[in-house]
């Protein structure tokens, strides 16, 4: 099996290389055909303040071999990356217009383990309080984060013992021509806090999808206080999280499901991902309307569902109903139908649609 390792320096010499066989009147060695690779990260945000990454390396592999691309921009080698800094639409680059052979791809992305509460590596901020004048997050704890898959991918081994890997089960075509993937994390969904006797946070490995630039498009909208206000009013009690769900089309509110890793009744639709809702602040500081995006969405039909209680929703268990056990409930307390998104587009969709 043939592994390629390509560093920033080393894929500019590869990428001069094709350009200058491809200029060339020999065909004794035809260069394969190549097209052009870039992956950045974007996130679903989960109930947290900072969610860091610090990612290693982005691994390509297929039949043939692997090609491991270096993404450190850091003077420690990895490169840092707060999902929460990059919601909806938003992206960060961790590969950018690499030269590869075309066809049939897997991926795996290395990240750095800890376990530890320090917010030199990977880590998650939470409970902190935000300073408008500085817009910085003030208190809160830092706590680590790992993801608990390791090993190989494609051949490619972790250099370090503290490296954690993010793994894609579906296939991608890397075609010729321009390639723009995104790596979209599912924090709801995939971000565990701590439990038991841990004391930092564990991110699944398969909470992330890739998805193509070109395949996609957008959902975004406006919260109207009357809507926040109504679910408060229902929920009760005095600590609010606003999201946004989303689910298949023509999911009604009263099937709107959580996320969980039960299974699902028939009368029960699970949410294919959620979006923070978000303040926007006007000249002077002060919040004038609140709002939501889906940053990458398929080109589809969906419904929409609103809920209050985003930091009740434990992706390990079942919050839909009041449950018998003590812990908080979790319910959609508004919905919207019959959103179209369509590709290289965005779809406007406020709660209610006619603000």
């Amino acid at each position: 099996m043939t592994i390629k390792k390509y560093s920033r320096l080393a894929l500019a010499v590869a990428i001069s290389s094709v350009l200058v066989g491809c200029g060339s009147d020999s065909d004794s060695n035809p260069t394969p055909e190549q097209g052009v690779f870039s992956l950045g990260v974007s996130d679903n945000p989960a109930s947290a303040n900072v969610v860091n990454i610090a990612f290693k390396q982005v691994v390509l592999k297929n039949s043939d071999g692997a090609i491991s691309f270096d993404v450190n921009t850091g003077e420690d080698g990895l490169q840092h990356v707060d999902l929460l800094s990059v919601q909806g639409s938003e992206i960060e680059t961790l590969v950018s217009g690499q030269s590869i052979p075309v066809g049939e791809y897997q991926m795996c992305i290395y990240m750095q383990n800890n376990e530890v509460s320090i917010d030199e590596s990977s880590y998650v901020l939470s409970g902190a309080e935000l300073d408008t004048d500085t817009n910085e997050w003030v208190g809160g704890v830092v706590e680590g984060l790992v993801t608990n898959s390791n090993g190989s991918c494609g051949g490619v081994e972790a250099e370090e013992e503290d490296t954690g890997r993010l793994f894609f089960n579906k296939s991608f075509t890397i075609a010729a021509g321009t390639n723009n993937f995104v790596a979209e994390f599912n924090l709801t969904k995939g971000l565990q806090g701590p439990k038991g006797n841990k004391d930092y946070w564990t991110l699944k490995p398969t909470s992330v999808q890739l998805v193509n630039t070109v395949e996609v498009g957008a959902i975004s909208g406006q919260i109207s206080e009357q809507t926040m206000a109504d679910c408060e009013t229902a929920a009760g009690g005095s600590e609010f999280n606003a999201a946004v769900y989303l689910y298949p089309k023509d999911t009604a509110l009263e099937s709107m499901a959580d996320f969980r890793d039960a299974d699902y009744s028939e009368d029960e639709v699970a949410p294919i991902a959620s979006a923070r809702v978000n303040p926007a602040l006007d000249a002077s500081g002060d919040v004038e309307s609140y709002g939501y995006e889906f940053g990458f969405v398929s080109a589809e039909t969906y419904s929409l569902g609103y809920t209050c209680l985003a930091q009740n929703d434990d992706p390990e268990d079942t919050n839909i109903a009041e449950p018998d056990d003590g812990s908080l409930p979790f319910f959609l307390s508004a919905d919207e139908q019959s959103v179209v998104v369509v590709e290289n587009e965005t779809t406007v969709r406020d709660f209610p649609m006619a603000l």
